[in-house]
This record gives structure tokens, C-alpha cells and sequence, in this order.
């Protein structure tokens, strides 16, 4: 039963992290090739602390690329109101 909920964690990480790769900001950065290849090399993983070891670098990636996004927004809000202290 372990193995089935660390797949469904596993294919719901993978999903997720594909959803984010649509908007990723660099077009030239191939995202889905690299998603793909890092989960194909891990997909012979049959220790758990290895496969907990892969899940926790795939979370990682996650709340990094959240954070590219963020940061990314930020910005552009940033150039769309200049401050005060800005010329205009």
C-alpha cells in the first residue's frame, strides 16, 4: 500500500511540476525535456529513502520555479508603477 501512495505523491509532483513548466520564463530553457529526463532516471528507484531523497529535489524544483514566478511579477509591477523617487 506504501507504494501506491508514494506513486500517486510521485505522479501528482510530476504533474504539477509540468503545469508550472508552461509559463516558464526562458523559452530556449527546455523545462518538459528536463522534467521528463529527471523522472526517467529515477523511475528505477525501488528504496524508499531514495525515492524520498528524489521527491524532496522535485519539491525543491517546485518552490524554486514558484519563487522564478513570483520574482518574475514582481518585477513587472515594479516597471509598470514607478516610485516616487523614480523620474519620470
Amino acid at each position: 500500500m506504501a507504494g501506491n501512495t508514494t506513486r500517486l505523491r510521485v505522479l501528482a509532483l510530476y504533474k504539477e511540476l509540468h503545469r508550472l513548466g508552461r509559463d516558464y520564463p526562458d523559452p530556449s530553457y527546455d523545462f518538459h525535456g528536463k522534467l521528463r529526463r529527471m523522472f526517467e532516471k529515477n523511475r528505477h528507484l525501488t528504496d524508499q529513502a531514495e525515492i524520498e531523497k528524489a521527491i524532496k529535489l522535485g519539491e525543491y524544483i517546485k518552490n524554486e520555479t514558484l519563487a522564478l514566478y513570483s520574482l518574475r511579477k514582481y518585477r513587472h509591477l515594479k516597471r509598470m508603477y514607478p516610485g516616487p523617487d523614480s523620474p519620470s
